[in-house]
């Protein structure tokens, strides 16, 4: 059966997804250099470019703003027809069922993400409302082609070898806390990125994701060694963590403090700008954990499983 299921399984849709999720990030990077640069309105008409066909404009007057705003319509662009390319494959080489529903969400996703991202130009009076739901929904559509990724994956087609402990409950429990803590940062940043002063919440919930990831991350290593599925990206989860929060204190110092800090005009740019990229990878890993913590058999089903078998050899 594990031979049958290794001939019928095709590798095209995780790579495809893959190349997505990896094309979202770079958007998403792209993004943060254009609201830390103020370009977000350097470009003022779409979806033309001051008149030109978007993918006619010379690359000879992208020049300061315009360049980060330019640079990121086009990775938008590729980012939509990945998506689409995507879908189409799900629906050629993935059997009927969720896999293929979340292609056609995706594909609907980015086209209201990239809507929003004309609106934001078009409606400027309304820009920083519609700049925070452009930022938070680009994170979603990450997270949905993250969990695309993992679905279409090799060892998604297999049974997991490996299981859990009594304690599989409190694993996935945190791993939906730390998911929804993440989630809330990102919001929290967001709103203090577009809209103002809300600094406080950011800071507060900063601590909740410390907690909740460690939380996940300690029980995972101490009880689940063996598990390197869960193992690997609980260490990768912890090193983004502490990258994140040398990153929020960096920016939060070059923001909110007069104290001025090495090659501060790099700084200012760089470090909101990784910050938010950062916390994109901490949402991509949470998701991870959480679908693979998912997908291991239940200890309470397992016992019963035994015990069932054990009683039809007895008979």
């Amino acid at each position: 059966m594990n031979h049958t299921r290794t001939q019928t399984y095709s590798p095209w849709p995780h790579r495809v997804a893959l190349s997505t999720a990896a094309a979202t990030l770079l958007l998403i990077f792209v993004g943060g250099l254009v609201t830390n640069t103020g370009a977000g309105l350097a470009v003022p008409d779409w979806p033309t470019t001051f008149g030109y066909n978007m993918f006619l404009y010379p690359w000879s007057q992208m020049v300061d703003g315009i360049f980060y705003e330019h640079s990121h319509r086009l990775i938008g662009s590729l980012v939509g027809l990945l998506t689409v390319a995507l879908a189409l494959v799900l629906w050629w080489k993935e059997p009927a069922g969720s896999t293929r529903r979340l292609g056609i969400i995706a594909v609907g996703a980015v086209i209201v993400q990239g809507v929003l991202g004309g609106l934001r130009v078009i409606l400027t009076p309304t820009g920083g409302e519609l700049a925070l739901i452009h930022g938070v929904l680009a994170q979603a559509f990450f997270a949905l082609i993250v969990s695309v990724a993992v679905l279409t994956s090799g060892e998604w087609k297999q049974r997991p070898g490996t299981l859990m402990t009594a304690d599989d409950k409190m694993i996935r429990c945190l791993c939906l806390l730390a998911v929804g803590a993440v989630c809330l940062q990102i919001f929290f940043g967001g709103m203090l990125t577009h809209i103002g002063d809300w600094i406080l919440a950011h800071l507060l919930c900063a601590g909740g994701v410390a907690v909740f990831t460690c939380l996940l991350a300690l029980r995972i290593l101490r009880g689940h060694a063996d598990q390197v599925r869960l193992v690997r990206p609980a260490i990768v989860l912890i090193g983004l963590l502490g990258l994140q929060l040398l990153l929020g204190l960096g920016a939060y110092v070059n923001r909110f403090t007069s104290f001025e800090i090495p090659f501060a005009t790099v700084s200012r740019l760089a470090l909101p700008t990784v910050h938010r990229m950062t916390g994109s990878l901490m949402l991509a890993t949470c998701i991870i954990l959480t679908l693979r913590a998912y997908r291991m058999p239940r200890y309470g089903q397992t016992v019963a499983n035994r015990g069932l078998l054990v009683d039809r050899v007895g008979a």
